[in-house]
C-alpha cells in the first residue's frame, strides 16, 4: 500500500468515531400539540407524566431531547396553523393530543412520526389500517375499547332503573360523533334505551334548547363522551344536567368535580406516560407501522352523592361498591 493511501485510511478511521459520537449527542426534537390550555393543572400533570416516562426510558431533557409545545383549548381552528408550526421545525417525532389534531397532522406528513394520545376510534378516521399492524407514519394510544358506550348505559341505568332515553352530547367536528352514536346504538337494545344524537355545534342558547326539547319528555339522561368542547365547558353541560333535573354520565372525572353525577373513563394522565414509550421506541428506530396502538391499562369510576341526593337518586349499593372515588 502506497504511504498516501495508508496515511489516508488512518485519517477516514480516525473519523468514524467521532461521527457515532455526533449522531449520539444529536438532540432529538419531539412536537407535542395538546388540546388544552397550557395553565391548567391537568395539561401540567399530562405533561409532567410525559417528561418523567421520558427520563425513565434513559433521555436527558435538553440534553438528548428538546420538546416544543403548543396549545389549542378546545378551538379546532388552530389546529392547522399549529401543526404546521410544529412540522416547520422538523421534529423526529410527532405527539398528537386527541383524534383531531393527529387526523390534521397525518395530512400534513405521511414520513414523520406521529403518536396520538389518545384517539377513540382510530381505524374508523383512517389513521391506521389496523390496531395491531397500523401500517403507515401514525401509532398511539386507544382511549377507549369499544364497548365504553354500554358501560356508560348500564350505569345510567342502574342509578336510573326507569330509564329509557339517552342523548347523546358531544361535538360532530372532533371525528368521533358518529362513532359514538354507533357504539350506543349497539348497546342500548338490551338496556331498554332509545339513542337521541345531540351534536352540538351552535350557541349555547341553541345547545339548551335542544336540552330542554330532551327533557321535556320523561325517563331521559344525558351521555357525554370524552370531548375536548364539552371538557373546556364543562360547567355549562354540568349546569344543563343540572337545571333540567337529568341524570348523566360523563367519559371525563373533571366532569364530576365540576359537579357532574357520575363519570367512567380512563387516567387522561396515565396515557401521557404509555405514549412516551412509543415515543422511546421511535427515536431509537422503531417503525410506527409496526408498533400496534395501546390501549388503556387504568379505568376509574367516580360517583357524586351530592349531585346524586340534588337529583333525588339513589346511588345503589352495587356502583358505590365499584365506585374508585365517591363525592360526599
Amino acid at each position: 500500500m502506497r504511504r498516501r493511501e495508508f496515511i489516508a485510511l488512518l485519517g477516514g478511521m480516525a473519523t468514524w468515531p467521532l461521527a457515532a459520537l455526533a449522531q449520539q449527542q444529536r438532540v432529538r426534537r419531539i412536537a407535542v400539540l395538546m388540546t388544552s390550555a397550557a395553565d391548567d393543572p391537568e395539561t401540567k400533570a399530562r405533561i409532567a407524566v410525559f417528561h418523567q416516562a421520558l427520563e425513565q426510558s434513559g433521555w436527558s431533557l435538553e440534553r438528548d431531547v428538546h420538546v416544543d409545545f403548543r396549545f389549542a383549548p378546545a378551538a379546532s381552528e388552530q389546529y392547522l396553523p399549529l401543526a404546521q408550526e410544529l412540522l416547520a421545525l422538523q421534529p423526529d417525532v410527532v405527539v398528537a393530543g386527541t383524534t383531531p389534531v393527529a387526523v390534521i397532522m397525518q395530512r400534513q406528513t405521511h414520513t414523520i412520526p406521529i403518536v396520538f394520545v389518545p384517539s377513540s376510534d382510530p381505524v374508523g378516521v383512517g389513521l391506521v389500517a389496523s390496531l395491531a399492524r397500523p401500517g403507515g407514519n401514525v401509532t398511539g394510544v386507544l382511549l377507549y375499547e369499544e364497548g365504553i358506550a354500554g358501560k356508560w348505559l348500564a350505569m345510567l341505568k342502574e342509578i336510573a332503573p326507569g330509564l329509557m332515553r339517552a342523548a347523546l352530547i358531544t361535538n360532530p367536528k372532533t371525528n368521533i360523533f358518529d362513532y359514538f352514536v354507533r357504539t350506543a346504538k349497539a348497546a342500548a337494545p338490551a338496556l331498554a334505551i332509545d339513542i337521541v344524537p345531540l351534536p352540538i355545534e351552535n350557541t349555547d342558547a341553541d345547545i339548551e334548547g335542544a336540552v330542554a326539547s330532551f327533557a321535556s319528555m320523561p325517563s331521559g339522561a344525558l351521555v357525554v363522551p370524552p370531548d375536548p368542547t364539552t371538557l373546556a365547558r364543562r360547567d355549562f353541560f354540568v349546569g344543563l344536567a343540572a337545571r333540567y333535573r337529568l341524570p348523566a354520565v360523563y367519559g371525563y372525572r373533571r366532569m364530576v368535580d365540576a359537579g357532574g353525577l357520575m363519570s367512567y373513563g380512563v387516567d387522561l394522565i396515565d396515557l401521557w406516560g404509555l405514549s412516551a414509550t412509543y415515543v422511546d421506541r421511535i427515536l431509537r428506530g422503531a417503525n410506527p407501522a409496526d408498533l400496534p396502538v395501546q390501549a388503556p391499562t387504568k379505568y376509574e369510576t367516580v360517583v357524586n352523592l351530592k349531585t346524586a341526593k340534588a337529583l333525588g337518586l339513589d346511588v345503589p349499593s352495587s356502583l358505590l361498591v365499584r365506585a374508585d372515588e365517591v363525592i360526599e
